[in-house]
């Protein structure tokens, strides 16, 4: 059949984003006037005007595109006595597609678009007819069912795509926002004990918790919790662990093993066969200043004395979720003014840098020794700090401290 368009092209359409981003900005069609091809391609065409615009070095630049704004045809006024201007109505191979040419067809040569033919059948199944604009550049018109279809259903697919990331981008930050309340919002004030505590997650949401508990009686609960997994799974965890730890909070100050056991019973309860926790729970009495805690498989926290000498306080309790029967005990310290408690997560200690070398404890220590004299929250600023020089990859998991000083 004379003039009958290529069969189109295999669609390369690609979801996987692995290459930069790259496509087809526009394509130039030179005309005579400007401004009557464009009430041709809007009014009769049913284009979109995507940019009209004029520029002191460039001149007017005008721009349109199909009702899907796949392709931006620019329509170029070139002057007179250019090469540019020998090209006006020699464009001959433009080819758009559509799911119904014979219905387009008929719009179109109602509203006065010059066709070269009906639309005809191709040699490779197709359907096609051909029309000019109105400086005579030439555009195929095509149209085969299960071409147009394929091309639908991948535009749907990136639609969809697109539309589901922005969905999970939204609820992610809500759920970062929602997250953000349930750390402590105010610290109970004390007059021997000064304290702060920090969450940096490393995804929008995570599973690193710490709370101040107002336990009254001048006593406050110190909590720092690690929960399984990561992500939203995590952070599902630890909401409710905390919401576990808040409800029974006030039988902790009497009966601190009775409110743990009350705190895994329901952790183990209301979460699914394999999740767990690792907690570190004290209660500190700011008459007294003495510090009863429980270590249900944490990390050791560091209290390192006025004299510079160190003491971890060891785990006393397995962790929490992953058995119904379950206790622990409780120890004690007595704090001296000068005293420094550092609560952490392995955020901080697994750290590591471009050699693969972790943070570590001993340059926790170290960090906490050489800013001992500092208030507890520029304490904390400077080991986050020294955590992120050491590291300066991307964070791999949250990091989580608390830091108290006895005054």
């Amino acid at each position: 059949m004379p003039n009958s368009p290529s069969p189109p092209p295999v669609s390369t359409l690609r979801l996987d984003r692995q290459d930069p981003y790259l496509r087809v900005l526009c394509i130039n069609i030179f005309v005579r006037d400007q401004d009557r091809s464009l009430r041709f391609y809007v009014d009769q065409l049913g284009f979109g005007l995507v940019m009209d615009e004029s520029y002191e070095s460039a001149g007017r630049w005008v721009a349109v595109a199909p009702p899907d704004g796949s392709t931006v045809l620019a329509l170029v006024t070139p002057k007179r006595k250019s090469e540019e201007y020998k090209l006006i109505g020699r464009s001959k191979h433009a080819v758009l597609v559509t799911e119904d040419v014979n219905a387009k067809f008929e719009q179109w040569r109602k509203q006065g678009v010059r066709f070269h033919h009906p639309p005809q059948m191709t040699l490779w199944g197709g359907i096609f007819t051909r029309f000019d604009d109105l400086d005579g550049n030439s555009f195929v018109l095509v149209g085969r069912d299960d071409f147009v279809r394929e091309i639908e259903a991948e535009r749907r697919a990136v639609a969809e795509k697109l539309e589901a990331e922005r969905r999970t981008a939204h609820e992610l930050e809500i759920a970062k926002q929602f997250q953000a309340k349930l750390f402590p919002q105010t610290l109970p004030q004390l007059s021997t004990l000064e304290y702060t505590g920090v969450c940096m997650q490393a995804r929008e949401v995570g599973g690193d918790y710490y709370d101040f508990l107002n336990l009254g009686g001048e006593r406050v609960g110190l909590v720092v919790g690690d929960t399984s997994g990561k992500g939203i799974g995590a952070a599902l965890l630890m909401a409710n662990l905390q919401a576990n730890l808040r409800s029974q909070s006030a039988i902790a100050l009497d009966q601190p093993q009775r409110f743990l056991r009350s705190v895994n019973q329901l952790f183990y309860e209301n979460t699914t066969e394999s999740a767990y926790a690792t907690l570190f729970f004290a209660e500190y009495n700011d008459q007294t200043r003495t510090l009863r805690y429980a270590n249900c498989g944490h990390y050791a926290p560091l209290l390192l004395r006025r004299d510079n000498t160190l003491e971890r306080l060891n785990s006393t309790s397995t962790v929490l979720g992953l058995f119904p029967e379950w206790d622990c005990s409780i120890n004690k310290r007595e704090l001296a003014p000068g005293d420094i408690l550092a609560v952490y997560t392995d955020g901080i200690t697994e750290s590591f840098n471009d050699e693969g070398d972790e943070f570590g404890e001993q340059r926790l220590i170290e960090t906490l020794r050489q800013n001992r004299e500092q208030p507890s929250k520029a304490c904390v600023s400077t080991i986050i700090d020294e955590v992120r020089r050491f590291s300066r990859q991307e964070q791999h998991d949250d990091i989580t401290l608390i830091v108290a000083k006895c005054q």
